[in-house]
C-alpha cells in the first residue's frame, strides 16, 4: 500500500520537508550554508519531539516507543535542545 493510500489525499511528510528545504536554500540567496544536516535534524526533531510528547501527555517512555528510539536517547536529545 502506497503512502498516498494510507494517508488519503494528504501529501507525504517528505514532500513538506522537500518544499521547506527548497525554500531555505532559495532564501540563502547565494550564501553558503554550513552544517545543513545538523540544522535540518534539529529543526525537525524539536517540533517532532514536542508534538509527540504532547500527544503522549508528557510520558517519555510512550513518546520514545512511538518515535522508535530508546527513552535514554529521547531524554538526552531533550536535554541537548533545552526541552528537558
Amino acid at each position: 500500500m502506497g503512502t498516498q493510500a494510507r494517508s488519503g489525499t494528504r501529501p507525504p511528510l517528505r514532500e513538506h520537508v522537500a518544499t521547506s528545504v527548497r525554500r531555505y536554500l532559495r532564501d540563502l540567496d547565494g550564501s553558503d550554508a554550513n552544517d545543513l544536516y545538523e540544522i535540518a535534524l534539529r529543526e525537525l526533531e524539536i517540533p517532532l519531539f514536542a508534538e509527540v510528547l504532547g500527544h503522549c501527555d508528557g510520558n517519555q517512555s510512550r513518546a520514545a516507543a512511538m518515535l522508535g528510539i530508546h527513552r535514554a536517547t529521547l531524554r538526552r536529545k531533550l536535554k541537548d535542545y533545552g526541552m528537558a
